[in-house]
């Protein structure tokens, strides 16, 4: 009678982490990138802020320019701050949330942008 009891328990706490596990939301299903020229673009316009328009910062800002730095070296630093391995103040945040297809296109685009 107690080994019932035990496997009737065992069952029911089965079902019920089951159905916990089964009333979680599905994770939200995120746009494929979009790397046509104009999404990448767009993907550059979001790094105006700091870096200027087209890579090209204000007159005496102490940022890194990017407009005409080659691909590779731009890639590279991309690269690292998304893998945490080069330091900075707030690039290992952003970068962790491109695509390494992104980085790649935002690293031509810019390499390709006249400083």
């Amino acid at each position: 009678m107690i080994a019932i009891a035990r496997y009737l328990a065992a069952a029911a706490a089965t079902l019920a982490a089951g159905l916990a596990v089964a009333q979680q939301p599905a994770p939200p299903a995120f746009a494929p990138s979009n790397l046509s020229p104009a999404g990448v673009r767009s993907l550059a316009a979001n790094c105006a802020a700091c870096h200027g328009t087209n890579g090209k910062p204000a007159a005496g800002s102490t940022l890194a320019g990017l407009a005409g730095k080659p691909r590779n070296e731009l890639l590279t630093a991309m690269s690292q701050f998304k893998l945490g391995t080069k330091p900075a103040t707030v690039m290992h945040q952003l970068s962790k949330g491109y695509s390494d297809a992104e980085l790649a296109a935002l690293a031509d685009y810019f390499s390709k942008q006249s400083r």
